[in-house]
């Protein structure tokens, strides 16, 4: 049988596989890999990012492209989050072979029109719909510099959108996004692919745990805004302990926090720390203002904790409102709270998860239907 090969050009390092959408492109990764397919890796990264290793044993080849941040990206009509992911060299380096092209989300699609790949193969992964994602963060967003840049992102991208008809096809990470998709894009093969996850290796403890988690990369105002929104409505009326593991917390919200001695901020925990904070807790709370995407710390939280609490917005489109626990108002957040915190997660309740999550979130799965598209 002839070997498999992909590039996937992907918008961050994606290890560690600590945050949305780096988390599916690593599992990605690795159920390719495992399946006998040759990746041919492209990351972007920032000044600060750092070279990992741990890809160079999933992929046959891995190159490292910088970001052109800055004004001179900022002031293009282009996206910022595309313009910035420009390169010459990855441009070179796909015409170093033949092989299909897998553009992880629309900040790597700067060359997906270009002439030089029109006989390729070009597979389109939308994180979720980003236009939708940035107008929602100009109105989460309490930085007064921040709420242009969101706006200005989101009408660019809205009308950069229709560029992605080059693509042969798209891969809607949510049943949302692809009826989206399927709308804007009617003559192109728009197909509904689930996140990928580290599910298959869950790690669920039965037991009880003593103190309920919300874990989230806090730069990003959504996060920020669900935060303050548990603390000021729902903690501040109990004395139930509640842990924050947050990625680069603001000044603003530790200063809220130290107000609350049952409140604590685990500050940037790496992947092993922040899987042993999910494992650990009674309840992980999933909350958030915006519908768009697929929450994939929804999935870590399931495939790793216990009881799950979460908002319609967190689980919408997602087929997983089986396995948790839905509220909306701080009245009913406080009444679950009261309701699990002394329940025991027993292996009962373990197998009834695992059996239903591999079902729509299976790595291998998902994999095999990516492999069926490569011809």
């Amino acid at each position: 049988m002839q070997d498999k090969h992909l590039n996937i050009i992907s918008f961050d390092i994606p290890f560690p596989a600590n945050y949305g959408g780096v988390i599916d492109v690593f599992y990605k990764i690795k159920a390719l890999h495992d399946l006998d397919v040759k990746i041919h890796l492209h990351c972007f990264y920032k000044t600060e990012s750092k070279p990992a290793p741990e890809l160079e044993k999933l992929c046959e080849t891995v190159n490292y492209y910088p970001r052109i941040t800055g004004w001179k990206s900022f002031l293009s009509l282009k996206p910022y989050i595309v313009k910035s992911r420009e390169s010459k060299i990855l441009l070179e380096n796909l015409l170093k072979n033949d092989y299909p092209i897998l553009f992880e989300g629309i900040h790597t699609t700067s060359l997906i029109q270009h002439p030089k790949l029109e006989n390729r193969l070009k597979i389109y992964r939308p994180c979720n719909i980003e236009h939708h994602y940035y107008f929602h963060l100009f109105w989460a967003s309490r930085k007064f510099i921040e709420r242009p840049f969101f706006l200005s992102e989101s009408i660019k991208l809205y009308f950069y959108q229709p560029k992605l008809k080059y693509a042969n096809i798209i891969l809607a990470i949510t049943d949302n996004d692809k009826y989206y998709l399927q709308d804007f894009f009617p003559t192109s093969q728009v197909m509904l692919l689930p996140g990928f996850y580290p599910g298959d290796e869950p790690g669920i403890i039965p037991g009880k745990g003593d103190y309920a988690l919300y874990h989230g990369n806090l730069s990003v105002a959504e996060n920020a805004k669900a935060v303050r929104f548990l603390i000021k409505k729902v903690f501040s009326k109990t004395n139930y302990p509640l842990k924050i593991a947050g990625f680069n917390p603001d000044k603003q919200t530790m200063h809220l926090i130290s107000k609350y001695p049952h409140i604590s901020m685990i500050k940037n925990p790496n992947d092993e720390e922040l899987i042993k904070l999910i494992q650990d807790a009674q309840m992980n709370l999933m909350f958030t203002f915006q519908s768009t995407g697929l929450k994939l710390k929804l999935l870590y939280a399931l495939n790793y904790g216990r009881f799950c609490i979460a908002n319609e917005k967190m689980l919408d489109g997602s087929r997983l409102h089986i396995h948790c626990l839905t509220a909306e108002t701080p009245t009913e957040i406080l009444a679950l709270i009261e309701k699990v915190k002394g329940q025991e997660f027993t292996n009962k309740n373990i197998d009834e998860r695992m059996k239903h999550l591999p079902l729509i979130y299976s790595n291998k799965k998902n994999a095999e239907i990516i492999i069926g598209l490569l011809g």
